[in-house]
């Protein structure tokens, strides 16, 4: 009688122990392919709305107008808006308390650089588990199959005259547990590097932009009347 060597019977055939671990390798890449699309979708948009924030004040216009733009603004809609407000808000209160000029300034740097943190760490959001699929699932998937022939090996040690036939189904049905590794691994690996380089990007441009907006405020500090001062209510 021929041997069924569908991936499907080999699984089904496999013992307790590789099918927990194949079981495992398939919830991991599950769940890396959610973070894989839901990171995706979360960069690209994050990328959008700071090429557009960056288009509405760096393209050959004053970045003077940032400075109002806050101070009317109702609504945040950017992590851009998000960073610079905090820096904005913090230098308006320093402001009214009459604190000296380099504490305020200070201060709205010190507001600009926590927030930025802040929006690094949203950006970063699941891609340590992208990095930890990606660097285990090799490793369990190799401990499954190597259970697995040893499982199989100790069975084939019981009989007398062992044949081809009779190795292979349990050597197929540890080598699924590898290539189930793999296949979690692989996507994991190149999402967390292509990620991690967009994060990269994206906050270096946080960064330019914030030491550009902490520029005007300088400025304005030292150059502006405040009669009219700016409100930064939600």
């Amino acid at each position: 009688m021929k041997a069924d060597f569908s991936i499907i019977h080999l699984i089904l055939q496999a013992g307790p122990v590789v099918k927990f671990v194949m079981a495992t390798l398939v919830l991991i890449s599950i769940l890396s392919w959610t973070f894989i699309f839901q990171r995706g979708i979360a960069l690209r948009k994050a990328r959008r709305s700071l090429d557009d924030f960056e288009k509405r004040f760096n393209d050959g216009q004053d970045l003077n107008r940032l400075y109002d733009y806050l101070g009317a603004k109702r609504k945040i809609t950017s992590e851009a808006e998000t960073v610079l407000r905090a820096g904005f808000r913090e230098f308006l209160r320093l402001y009214k308390q009459e604190a000296l000029p380099n504490v305020v300034m200070e201060g709205a740097d010190r507001a600009l650089r926590i927030q930025l943190a802040k929006t690094e760490d949203d950006l970063q959001v699941h891609l340590p588990f992208l990095a930890t699929a990606g660097s285990i699932s090799v490793y369990i998937g190799l401990f499954g199959t190597v259970w697995g022939i040893m499982t199989a090996f100790q069975a084939l040690g019981q009989i007398q005259q062992a044949t081809l036939a009779m190795v292979a189904p349990g050597i197929s049905e540890a080598l699924i547990a590898t290539a189930l590794g793999l296949f979690a691994a692989i996507p994991a690996v190149f999402a967390y590097n292509r990620y991690a380089q967009h994060v990269d990007r994206l906050i270096r441009r946080y960064d330019t932009l914030a030491e550009e907006f902490s520029g005007v405020l300088h400025r304005r500090l030292h150059t502006q009347s405040w009669e009219n001062e700016p409100s930064t209510q939600d």
